[in-house]
């Protein structure tokens, strides 16, 4: 057995181990997440400058608001309960 042989078993095994990356959420827009909750874009940018319970969760990217389905979900979830 060569050594190239003993590595490329080696690799193939420990590659086989690793757990699969789950695929990344896509962001969305203000715009998008306007039409996801049928408000105006305007809405959305004054939830997001709110400091209580009712900010909608973002992250900012440079000077641009982005958002996870996700989080607005959960969002969602969490008014309805009150």
């Amino acid at each position: 057995m060569t050594f190239d042989s003993v590595t490329d078993h080696i690799n193939l095994t420990t590659a086989d181990l690793s757990p699969p990356l789950p695929a990344a959420e896509p962001l969305l827009t203000v715009h998008d997440v306007a039409e996801f909750l049928r408000v105006p874009p305007s809405w959305v940018y004054d939830r997001t400058r709110r400091g209580d319970k009712d900010r909608l969760p973002h992250v900012k990217v440079g000077k641009y608001l982005r958002f996870r389905q996700s989080d607005l979900e959960s969002y969602l979830e969490a008014l309805r309960r009150g």
